[in-house]
């Protein structure tokens, strides 16, 4: 038989009703905080990586909107291939062979190099022949390489100065 609602009964009905309305706005508040936290952070990240030209990271966009200082052309002057004997402490020869490329944003800075190249080559020579090949080792080795092969070519040049000295080609043998 079925059971006829008693004043209980229907004062309880009302109470899940508002329970379950509670339950979805609460749900529905978790779901608005979440969103706002991903949209915010997306846009801080957004944000730092120059995006919108913040003062950020420089992302991929960078400074291509004409904002900030306009970007000059680079230039790269070629040097020739140089093979060195490295320093060893048992009397195994170990040679380094290297492609090295400078670059210039000043055309200017292009020309002074070339009338001085045996200066350039001279300091460089000199200063690869001292060279050990863990001195040579890993990221680390080849970026000090790199600046002090950057320091004598800036001496070699001065008072004009180059931005970097580029591998092209490095091997060890």
């Amino acid at each position: 038989m079925a059971k006829k609602p008693t004043q209980k009964d229907e004062a309880e009905k009302p109470a899940d009703g508002d329970a379950a309305k509670a339950k979805k706005k609460k749900m529905i508040l978790i779901g608005a905080v979440g969103a706002v936290v991903l949209v915010g952070g997306g846009g801080a990240g957004a944000y730092f990586m120059g995006m919108f030209g913040g003062k950020g990271g420089g992302g991929a966009h960078g400074d291509a909107g004409g904002h900030g200082a306009p970007q000059k052309d680079v230039m790269f002057v070629e040097l020739p291939e140089m093979t060195v004997n490295l320093s060893t402490v048992d009397q195994r020869a170990t040679y380094l062979k290297v492609r090295i490329a400078l670059e210039v944003t000043d055309k200017t800075v292009a020309g002074k190099i070339q009338p001085v190249l045996p200066r350039v080559l001279d300091a460089f020579q000199v200063y690869l022949r001292e060279l050990r090949t863990s001195d040579l080792d890993g990221s680390a080795g080849l970026f000090r390489v790199k600046e002090e092969l950057a320091k004598r070519v800036n001496v070699a040049i001065y008072p004009s100065k180059i931005d970097a000295v580029l591998f092209k080609e490095i091997i060890i043998q």
